[in-house]
């Protein structure tokens, strides 16, 4: 038997705002148990080589549209990732720091085309684990914009259209 004492979790609603300081900006993400890895919608990415290493550029909201962002970030990994339907795509991985209810941490995620989804971003278990809990009848319990994180507002990422 363990002596350890478990940690209080915080309680997150089925979906809430998550800030990607890292990335500069603030979407709304669906907080999916069933998904092992975070995803975020993006409309168009490429590919770069920047000192030597892969990089990959990509643009949140369609081209021309005010508050569409662009942003790049350095490819961590690509792998095979199966979506609820059954569908296996590859996807290139990325980390960012995630900041939610007070807590700032680094998280993997996958950039997929989410277009028709409710929301723009999937908050997937790997991202949670040790410190938060789902309830599922409740939404949005953390606010708009974690207040330990600077992000410029005109940045934010409403949904996916």
């Amino acid at each position: 038997m363990h002596s350890r004492t478990p940690m209080a979790r915080i309680v997150l609603g089925w979906r809430e705002w998550v800030a990607l300081p890292d990335l500069r900006f603030i979407v709304r993400a669906k907080v999916d148990t069933g998904a092992r890895t975070s995803a975020l919608h993006v409309d168009a990415q490429w590919r770069f080589v920047e000192g030597g290493a892969p990089w990959i550029g990509f643009r949140l909201g369609p081209e021309g549209v005010a508050g569409s962002l662009e942003t790049a970030a350095p490819i961590v990994d690509e792998r095979e990732v199966t979506d609820s339907g059954g569908h296996t795509t590859r996807r290139v991985f990325l980390r960012s720091r995630l900041a939610l209810a007070g807590v700032e941490r680094e998280v993997e995620l996958n950039l997929c085309h989410r277009g028709g989804m409710a929301f723009p971003m999937l908050l997937g278990r790997s991202a949670m684990t040790r410190t938060f809990i789902v309830d599922p009848a409740r939404s949005f319990l953390h606010g708009r914009t974690p207040a330990t994180v600077a992000v410029e507002p005109a940045l934010a990422c409403q949904a996916a259209s």
